[in-house]
């Protein structure tokens, strides 16, 4: 078993404002080496500079799988091969509402979401134990 090795470095500092800035060194090679974030409280702060960590990686995985989107494998009898794929959506806003429940509704009415979404399709093994989030 092959065993690789990052280091990620995550600084979160309070501003003159009372917001948090993360700064959380990016181990991505294809990337800028930090990324800065501002969040609400610390956690808040670390989680948005982890989730664009998590873009980069999920878009590298994407790129170096290099699939045609519209190709179709077949077996030797004909038939379509069915292949099993980690899809992942993606989607921020920030929505002005009421309450939490009224963000929420407002945002899932329509189709808004998939059309404005960040969407990652990567092909997975069909033993890889992923669970997808509920």
């Amino acid at each position: 078993m092959t065993s690789i090795t990052r280091t990620i470095m995550i600084n979160v500092q309070a501003d003159e404002n009372n917001q948090y800035i993360c700064q959380l060194s990016s181990p991505v090679e294809s990337s800028a080496n930090e990324i800065r974030c501002c969040g609400q409280s610390e956690e808040h702060a670390i989680a948005n500079a982890l989730e664009q960590l998590a873009s980069q990686y999920r878009q590298i995985t994407e790129e170096r799988q290099n699939t045609d989107w519209e190709a179709v494998e077949y077996s030797a009898a004909g038939e379509p091969i069915q292949k099993r794929y980690h899809v992942i959506l993606h989607y921020e806003r920030i929505r002005k509402a009421e309450s939490k429940f009224d963000a929420l509704q407002d945002t899932l009415l329509g189709n808004t979401v998939v059309e404005n979404a960040k969407v990652n399709l990567i092909e997975i093994d069909e033993k890889l134990p992923i669970q997808p989030v509920t």
